[in-house]
């Protein structure tokens, strides 16, 4: 008779429970919140008790684990932060069951709950916290959460106060199963004060320093995070391992790659984790990446989500895809537009149960292998805009996924804040767009692509945005000229195209409310009602109509001399600004706004030119699309990057 013996574990933590980094109430729901009207019933709470949660307050966060529960008091960590997504553990890594591990003391019970794909809530078991305060230790299997689902617990005090002193999602994982570690590379711009706060943020974890190898700061600017108060104490809190590199600017592209590279060069880290400069961390998603890392099945890009810098609650992006027939980016979750969590709980929002699969993770926080560096290379020499959508559709055609892990964020500007589509970037939107469209689309001729940009080209005209319409047909000439220019062109093309906005007056934007005249127009309005945006499909249409056809008239000599209107941004569609001759348009950021002008001659002319470089670009797209991606090792390969990083100068 054989007997088999179980191969030794150890017990690896996947994720500990937090709390606010700062007295911060805004963020605290969070984090830990009072227990929900569902939940409440799930447990047996009395039929009676108040509609909504229970407020928690910030005194009861004694500090980074502990939490204090009031006398007959119940607070629930079945929060972004603290929540353990199973679904997502289940579905990308070799874990198959967790153990929930509490330490409570006082008097008190543990509640443990468990949700499905369609966000139905069920208490899986209670347990009394031991009067000797011991550890409770909870197993829980993760067999039954393929397509969603989460783990949870609260906390409820008897008669006394009780205090959660501190929780874990743990698991047994073989004997020896390697403990990954990363650098940090970020890139920054004239952001010094940003960045020294990330840096703080970064520091002020002790048990993030031990799988912290290096910080690495690629300054591009002129303002440098060295000179900014508060970096002597951050760089001290990193325990020597922060590293500050400038170089010249090369965009966003250029100062990842350079990150990418350096970390490979030093063959110390397992992973790099891409970071904005202009971001707030949750420190512990670093350890939580790393793990996630360790455990997947296959070498695993691990991304975060996005919290909205201003709403601090909502939950801004929750992953990103690429819609493969017009080659567009966008959330997965195409019905939403975020999750207010200060408002309803996690707990209680059904779309934030299913398991949301990605095509790429926006670079404000992204942690990839090192391996696959080596193996896919550095992004491409994009300057700005889809070099990370471009490395994620990349990796996905090699076989490694991108898993944007709920419970790793940061908070960032949200993009609905801002329209850089109109600005110098616009530029890089098209032309990037494309070259990402020719190396990835499987579709003939990329889709809907040529025809949907060639209708866009139009509104930019219709709307008076000449600069916008001038940078978008340069990128296509770009564009036809072949993958060469990528790099010969990485670091001196945004000076040319800051010149050739500089042309146009819808790109002059002013911040003084004064700067322009009162409106005033010559042909009275119809009944004296000002000219608004149209409500439904064919009133819409008639609007853009009757502004398609002004287009072939002359210029009033009077909207020279004053606006003919002044147009809030939030309203600044085509076929509203196709009606006037001149308008003042606000912009997106609420910074200032630009006195737009029709011209049309102006108008022709790069109508013209918009249909002729399309038409090409349709007519040679099977040769580009041969050519770039014939080229594609190459322009991402670390030699063909290392000449703009030199010569080096580090700080």
């Amino acid at each position: 008779m054989s007997t088999t013996t179980a191969a030794p574990t150890t017990t690896r933590v996947l994720q500990r429970v937090v709390l606010p980094v700062e007295g911060d109430l805004d963020v605290l729901p969070l984090y830990v919140e009072g227990t929900s009207v569902r939940a409440a019933a799930v447990a047996g709470a009395p039929e009676d008790e108040p509609a909504g949660a229970a407020p928690q307050r910030l005194e009861q966060v004694l500090d980074r684990h502990r939490y204090r529960v009031p006398a007959s008091g119940r607070s629930s960590f079945g929060t972004y932060f603290n929540a353990f997504p199973a679904s997502y553990w289940r579905r990308w890594t070799t874990v198959a069951s967790v153990t929930l591990r509490v330490r409570v003391s006082g008097t008190g019970s543990v509640f443990v709950y468990r949700s499905n794909a369609k966000g139905d809530v069920s208490r899986v078991t209670s347990e009394a916290a031991p009067a000797s305060g011991e550890e409770l230790a909870i197993e829980l299997p993760l067999t039954r959460f393929a397509d969603g689902g989460w783990y949870w617990f609260d906390v409820v005090a008897g008669d006394g106060p009780c205090t959660l002193e501190h929780a874990a999602w743990t698991a047994e994982v073989p004997e020896g199963t390697h403990q990954g570690t990363a650098t940090v590379a970020i890139t920054t711009l004239n952001r010094p004060d940003d960045v020294v706060a990330l840096l703080g943020q970064l520091g002020a974890d002790p048990e993030v320093l031990p799988v912290l190898d290096a910080v690495l700061l690629v300054d591009q600017g002129t303002q440098h995070p060295e000179d900014a108060e508060g970096f002597a104490a951050a760089e001290a809190a990193l325990g020597g391992r922060l590293r500050v590199i400038h170089q010249g600017n090369l965009g966003g592209s250029g100062g990842f790659s350079r990150g990418m590279l350096e970390t490979v060069d030093a063959g110390r880290s397992d992973y790099v984790l891409i970071s904005d400069d202009d971001v707030r961390t949750e420190p512990e998603g670093l350890l939580r990446a790393v793990a996630f890392g360790d455990l997947a099945r296959t070498p695993t890009i691990v991304g975060g989500h996005m919290f909205s810098m201003f709403d601090r609650a909502f939950l801004h992006s929750m992953g990103e895809r690429v819609q493969p027939w017009r080659f567009w980016w966008g959330p997965v979750l195409r019905d939403s537009h975020g999750f207010h969590l200060d408002r309803s709980s996690l707990r209680t929002t059904a779309e934030l149960h299913r398991r949301v699969d990605v095509d790429y993770n926006g670079w404000w926080n992204c942690l990839i292998p090192t391996g696959v560096v080596r193996d896919l290379g550095l992004s491409l020499p994009f300057f700005i805009k889809w070099d990370d959508a471009e490395y994620g559709l990349r990796a996905k055609a090699a076989g490694v996924p991108t898993v944007s892990l709920p419970g790793v964020a940061v908070w960032h500007v949200p993009w609905t804040d801002k329209d850089d589509s109109l600005d110098w970037q616009a530029y890089y939107h098209q032309r990037n767009r494309f070259v990402a469209a020719l190396l990835h689309s499987r579709y003939e001729r990329g889709g809907r692509l040529v025809r949907e940009s060639f209708l866009h080209q139009v509104r930019h005209l219709l709307s008076s945005q000449y600069s916008v319409a001038e940078l978008r047909l340069q990128a296509l000439e770009d564009l036809l000229e072949g993958p060469e220019h990528l790099h010969r062109d990485l670091a001196t093309r945004l000076p040319r195209i800051r010149q050739v906005r500089a042309r146009f007056p819808d790109a002059r934007v002013s911040s003084d409310p004064g700067a322009y005249p009162a409106p005033r127009r010559e042909k009275l309005p119809r009944k004296g009602e000002d000219v608004t945006l149209p409500e439904g499909r064919l009133p819409a249409l008639a609007m853009a109509a009757v502004g398609v056809v002004k287009q072939l008239r002359p210029t009033r000599p009077s909207a020279q001399e004053a606006p003919e209107a002044q147009v809030a941004a939030v309203d600044a569609r085509w076929w509203l600004l196709a009606q006037f001759d001149s308008a003042v348009v606000s912009t997106s950021d609420g910074g200032g706004a630009a006195w737009y002008h029709r011209d049309p001659e102006l108008f022709r002319d790069l109508l013209r030119r918009s249909g002729e470089l399309h038409a090409r670009v349709l007519r040679e797209w099977p040769e580009l699309a041969q050519r770039y991606r014939a080229s594609l090792d190459d322009l991402v390969s670390p030699e063909a990057w290392r000449p703009a990083f030199a010569p080096r100068e580090d700080g």
